[in-house]
């Protein structure tokens, strides 16, 4: 398989060395000196593309694959108030994207059994809901999009509860989400019950990045030959 990488940052460079290790081709990597190459001529020759870049380019990236007629695979957070258009896009030009704020297999779990236990725990006020996450100092959306997605999922299932705040709050109507950056950690998200009398938790801690990147790794094998919307559900069929 040959790979496009858009963005090589941290990311960019953990996956080209998953894809390397599965014995795949690195034909373009494309960071902000070299843009002028996100063209059909140059990007063309990929079977898949990765895009991990900023909140503010992630869209124009996105459509410069769907011209070139590429699958991409998203992992950009901070900007999903607009994929539904990416989304229509997509559908329209009979391209294939895959979007994931996560890609670790064990974050999909953790988006799994949250939504579960949101729905359990709305039978039992007597429980609040919190939730942290932390991770490294160069990060620059806060809350992360992860953490963003496991709030709105609790939101979906606890009907005392109508929004989110990224902060401490003592209002009952509203999920405090917590953020946190400090050293190199590559992610960690904790999702707490508190009662008078109890308290338990659900967590997700990752230790390094290449879970990261192996897993975007399976959604471009996944996603390659295929044309439509794709999701880590449709990958892992949970």
């Amino acid at each position: 398989m040959q790979i496009a990488i858009i963005g090589y940052g941290k990311m960019g460079r953990e996956i080209k060395t998953a894809a390397l290790e599965k014995g795949y081709e690195i034909v373009l990597t494309v960071d902000k000196d070299n843009t002028e190459q996100l063209n059909p001529e140059i990007l063309g020759r990929a079977d898949v593309a990765f895009e991990f870049t900023t909140p503010e380019t992630a869209e124009e990236n996105i459509i410069a694959c769907f011209n070139a007629g590429v699958p991409v695979v998203c992992g950009t957070t901070g900007w999903t108030g607009r994929l539904p258009e990416m989304e229509r896009l997509c559908r329209e030009k009979d391209q294939a994207l895959f979007y994931a704020s996560n890609f670790s297999i064990g974050v999909n779990i953790l988006f799994k059994l949250n939504r579960w236990l949101a729905g359990v725990m709305n039978r039992f006020p007597a429980y609040d809901a919190e939730l942290a996450e932390i991770h490294h100092i160069h990060k620059k959306d806060a809350p992360s999009g992860t953490a963003i997605t496991l709030a709105e999922d609790i939101l979906k299932g606890i009907e005392r509860k109508t929004g989110w705040i990224n902060d401490h709050t003592q209002s009952p109507g509203l999920l405090p989400v917590i953020s946190e950056r400090t050293g190199e950690v590559p992610g960690t998200h904790i999702i707490t019950y508190r009662s008078p009398s109890d308290v338990f938790e659900i967590s997700h801690r990752a230790l390094n990045r290449s879970v990261f990147a192996s897993g975007a790794v399976l959604a471009a094998e996944f996603i390659r030959g295929k044309t439509g919307v794709f999701k880590m559900e449709d990958l892992l069929e949970i």
